[in-house]
């Protein structure tokens, strides 16, 4: 057996190996991710994985509904955000509100603001693990 053959099968090996280790059922796999933006006086989703929805609830307040639901409201979820060419100079951030906002199973809702403000943004970028 040539060199390249046995690389060959070892290359095949490893990944049927790790096919039946790594699914969509583990950690280390995003349950759901979105890349959406406020744009034109609407949500813009430009991709999107186990999300239905994304409702603005007000300047910067943002409602992201899951697909399939979440086991429990137990998952992490970080974001980021883009600048707004409109607002050069102010940086922006993606956090969940102190109060009043939702983490379910079903949905999450997410905060984006200036330094000095709640603001719209570009281009959101969501990922949540569980």
């Amino acid at each position: 057996m040539s060199l390249a053959s046995r690389i060959s099968a070892l290359a095949s090996r490893i990944g049927l190996e790790v096919k039946t280790k790594i699914d969509a059922s583990h950690p280390s796999v995003a349950k759901a991710w979105v890349c959406f933006g406020y744009a034109g006086s609407q949500v813009v989703i430009r991709a999107a994985y186990n999300v239905a929805s994304v409702t603005r609830l007000g300047t910067g307040r943002y409602r992201v509904t899951f697909a399939n639901a979440m086991p429990d409201a137990d998952y992490c979820w970080v974001a980021s955000t883009f600048k707004n060419a409109a607002l050069l100079g102010l940086q922006r951030i993606a956090l969940v509100r102190a109060s009043g906002d939702t983490k379910t199973a079903q949905q999450l809702d997410v905060s984006c603001a200036s330094s000095t403000a709640a603001t719209d943004a570009d281009e959101i970028n969501l990922t949540v693990f569980r």
